[in-house]
C-alpha cells in the first residue's frame, strides 16, 4: 500500500483490527498495538535494531502475526511544525519499510511524546537505567492513543 493521510484512513478504518505504532530511532523501535477495537494503546515493546533488513522482516511478522491493519510511524517534527533532519531519516525508514509490508501507513505528529512519558516516569521515582528500557515503547502508546482518540472523533 502507502502512505496515506490521517483523514483518508479516518474513512478507510475497520475497528474491528488492531493498529500499530512506530516510534523509530536509530537504535531502538518502541513498538506499541492497539486492541481490536482501536480503542486503547498497548505499549508492546522496545526493538533493539540490528540496521538490517531484519529490522523490516520484524516488523512485517509482527504485523500479521496480530492481524494489524495500518502503521501509525511517529513523525518528529521541530516544535515549529517544520520537518528537520530527524523527519527526513524517518521518511528513509519508511520507504524501506514499504518494500517489505503492504499496508497503509500514516505519519503521525510525535512531539514531546518521550518527554511526556519521561516526566510520568520520574514522578513515580522510576531509575534512569529502568526509564530507557521503556520509554521508547510509552511514547509509542503514548502518540498511538492519540491517534486512536483523533479517529473516534
Amino acid at each position: 500500500m502507502t502512505i496515506i493521510n490521517k483523514e483518508d484512513f479516518k474513512i478507510k478504518k475497520e475497528l474491528n483490527r488492531p493498529i500499530l505504532s512506530l516510534d523509530y530511532g536509530e537504535n531502538k523501535v518502541g513498538i506499541a498495538i492497539s486492541d481490536g477495537n482501536c480503542s486503547i494503546a498497548l505499549p508492546s515493546e522496545v526493538y533493539i535494531r540490528n540496521k538490517t533488513d531484519k529490522d523490516f522482516i520484524y516488523i512485517k511478522e509482527f504485523i500479521k502475526k496480530n492481524n494489524v491493519q495500518a502503521v501509525i510511524i511517529g513523525m518528529p517534527y521541530n516544535m515549529d511544525g517544520s520537518e528537520g533532519e530527524k523527519c527526513f531519516v524517518v521518511k528513509n525508514f519508511t520507504k524501506k519499510l514499504l518494500e517489505f509490508i503492504d499496508i497503509n501507513i500514516i505519519y503521525w505528529d510525535e512531539r514531546m511524546s518521550t518527554l511526556a512519558q519521561e516526566k510520568i516516569l520520574i514522578d513515580k521515582d522510576v531509575t534512569r537505567k529502568k526509564r530507557k528500557k521503556v520509554i521508547d515503547k510509552l511514547a509509542a502508546s503514548y502518540f498511538l492513543q492519540s491517534f486512536l482518540d483523533f479517529l473516534k472523533y
